[in-house]
């Protein structure tokens, strides 16, 4: 039998040792050491004195009057939505990571799918404006890759049409809109903090508003909606972060600006390389505004690369480097999501372009130059030799 993978050009990778996608940068074991033996001490380890620190830190960095730790961004997302109190129809891109979705669903709402941004990749406020009907009671757009939607006209919409508006910010924390960092808009943010993220607390999340009144609903419902006295107020669940995770979120917090900051220089000499290639183009940040490049995604066209997207995840895993088909299959694509999508226009032509052509890179926080230019040395050579493929 024959494999339908490349082989390994010269039969020898490029690299011997698997080169990740993602790693998190983590502080050294010692700074955490004193902050491990104080929980201990005290035997409080769930939403306590760290937790409350990370929380006062992170609205200091934020400019935002309000951040809830959590155990995650999708329990962030679905306390948001039953704060903001919602029915019916959420607008929502296909092109982004399933729990966008699936907090929606958990919500007993609809997901209506709206197409993206060919270039920005996040969700087209035109095509938004297409989708509103009776039923519609939410936006709900996600910062892909850390690239921040365009919020001022998701804003004008939310207002034109008396729309909620929040944001899966999963990739977000490091990010830039317009010169404010993302956290400070919509009706709130729900951000995540697991190991794949540049603000990183091993597992956690945090939710970012303005308003007071979401904030405490947010607060109480990580805690199963119990104020104290047992009598639950609404639908809540578990969602409380623990000190460990916290005490993780602090340190990588004060590497936060100097991390996102090396992203840059990466993707920069990432850019500078592979624009010298045809068929590679890049996800477009707007001039005023930052992308925490959380992930570093190339789109391959494969008439002019002369290579599919596909055939080159294969080469590439044959050199022994990690990449990832983010986010393939799109979500509307996807088995679960089926019985939701009755009804709906899924002509979303950007989406499903997007979601077969689109393959991220390793990128982390600690990254070498020299690693970029090795990874884009097997790149070029894979180029060079695609008549093999």
């Amino acid at each position: 039998m024959t494999s339908d993978k490349p082989a390994v050009l010269g039969g020898i990778p490029i690299f011997s040792d698997l080169v990740p996608i993602i790693q998190p940068t983590l502080p050294s074991l010692s700074d955490l050491e004193e902050d491990i033996l104080e929980i201990f001490a005290s035997r409080m380890i769930t939403n306590h004195k760290f937790v409350q620190q990370l929380e006062k830190k992170l609205e200091e960095y934020l400019g935002v009057r309000n951040v809830i730790g959590i155990s995650n961004c999708t329990t962030g997302l679905m306390l948001l939505g039953r704060s903001l109190y919602l029915e019916g129809e959420v607008i929502t891109p296909s092109f982004s990571f399933s729990a966008t979705s699936l907090a929606i669903i958990w919500l007993g709402l609809k997901p209506i799918y709206a197409d993206c941004d060919p270039i920005k990749f996040t969700i087209d406020p035109e095509k938004v404006k297409e989708k509103i009907t009776a039923k519609s009671s939410a936006i709900l757009a996600t910062h892909i890759f850390g690239n921040p939607c365009d919020i001022a006209a998701l804003e004008e919409i939310a207002e034109d049409h008396k729309l909620k508006l929040f944001f899966d910010s999963a990739h977000g924390a490091g990010s830039i809109y317009k010169g404010k960092r993302i956290g400070n808009f919509g009706d709130g943010e729900s951000f995540s903090m697991s190991p794949t993220k540049v603000l990183t607390a091993g597992e956690g999340g945090f939710v970012a508003t303005n308003d007071d009144k979401i904030a405490e609903n947010i607060r109480i419902g990580r805690n199963y909606a119990n104020p104290g006295d047992y009598n639950t107020s609404f639908i809540g669940l578990s969602g409380r972060m623990a000190e460990f995770n916290a005490i993780l979120a602090l340190r990588s917090l004060s590497m936060l600006e100097e991390n996102v900051l090396n992203r840059q220089k990466l993707v920069a000499h990432y850019k500078k390389r592979l624009s010298k290639l045809p068929g590679i183009t890049f996800q477009e940040i707007e001039q005023d505004s930052r992308s925490s490049y959380k992930d570093f995604a190339i789109q391959i066209n494969p008439k002019e690369f002369e290579l599919s997207r596909d055939k080159l995840y294969d080469a590439l895993e044959a050199e022994n480097v990690m990449t990832k088909k983010y986010f393939f299959p799109a979500i509307h694509q996807q088995s679960a999501f089926k019985p939701y999508l009755a009804g709906q226009d899924l002509k979303l032509e950007n989406t499903i372009e997007l979601a077969n052509n689109t393959l991220c890179l390793p990128i982390y926080s600690h990254m070498e130059i020299s690693l970029v230019d090795k990874i884009c040395d097997a790149i070029e050579r894979i180029y060079n030799y695609r008549s093999q493929f």
